[in-house]
């Protein structure tokens, strides 16, 4: 991977469980998506209009169906990963949803693709499901393990998956802008969103004064974070920068864990680091 690209990836891990962090602090909010949707777009706006201006990008057929894809992929991303939140921990939704994503994507490829697996491949895929037990607690008590969180978790790792693929398409065959593919998502949000903050305008109001200051930096570093990645995924293979985002499952692990003092810290971290590790062997195995 070029240097570059992996600076930028590594920047975008920390962003990347940054604004987590303060998304879980604004877990009962029930417009905190729309809130920092719309910050996005405004924010990012000026910038997505002078690409379009300067660049004069191609909208075909592809390309629709690659902003399609995005924007909605990125919804269910969005709504499935807050509702995690406000079901359970930081330090157990992050690191499933982070590690279940290229591990869905390898099991779909050996079983829709006829892909064959390498023995570095089934050791990182036999240390991601370890990681995850001991991330959701299930090597423990495993009848007290919150279900919830797992579920969510792991629907959000699916979004993960299907977003790569289709985003990493856009920016590396169709040549869209990353900004443009971000863009796209944020706005869709608002438009589909708007309709259900106005029907509760008070309840909106009230979380705008609650959650402004959560709500500015995921409106800024959420695309931030996402746009380095796109931009690294230009520039290297997307087999590569994917698994090497996953370093941020560490940092969002420990920030759950310390910051926000969940419970089972020295387990989640242990487990955090499995998913990195095998996440890392499935991308050396390809």
């Amino acid at each position: 991977m070029p240097v570059l690209a992996l600076v930028a990836v590594l920047f975008a891990a920390v962003t990347h469980s940054t604004w987590n962090l303060f998304a879980k602090k604004a877990a009962d909010s029930r417009h905190f998506v729309w809130l920092y949707s719309v910050g996005s777009t405004v924010l990012y706006a000026p910038v997505v209009a002078w690409i379009i201006y300067a660049d004069r990008p191609q909208f075909g057929l592809a390309q629709c169906l690659a902003l399609t894809g995005t924007s909605a992929l990125h919804l269910g991303y969005s709504l499935t990963l807050q509702a995690g939140y406000r079901a359970s921990d930081l330090s157990l939704v992050y690191p499933i949803a982070r590690g279940s994503g290229p591990l869905l994507s390898f099991v779909g490829a050996v079983l829709l693709l006829g892909e064959q697996p390498t023995l570095l491949a089934a050791l990182g895929l036999v240390l991601i499901v370890a990681g995850i037990l001991l991330v959701a607690g299930l090597t423990r008590e495993p009848h007290r393990a919150p279900k919830v969180g797992i579920l969510f978790g792991l629907l959000t790792g699916g979004f993960i998956a299907g977003y790569t693929v289709n985003d990493g398409w856009a920016v590396k065959t169709l040549a869209l802008s990353p900004f443009l593919i971000d863009f796209a998502g944020n706005v869709s949000r608002v438009v589909i969103l708007t309709p259900f903050a106005l029907r509760d305008r008070q309840g909106l109001k009230r979380e705008a004064r609650m959650y402004r200051g959560p709500a500015a930096v995921v409106s800024v570093l959420g695309p931030l974070g996402y746009v380095l990645v796109l931009f690294a995924m230009r520039i290297a293979p997307v087999s590569h920068v994917a698994p090497a985002r996953e370093l941020s499952t560490l940092v969002g692990t420990y920030f759950g864990s310390r910051l926000l003092r969940e419970a089972g810290a020295p387990a989640r971290l242990a487990g955090a680091a499995c998913i990195l590790i095998g996440v890392v062997s499935l991308a050396f195995a390809q």
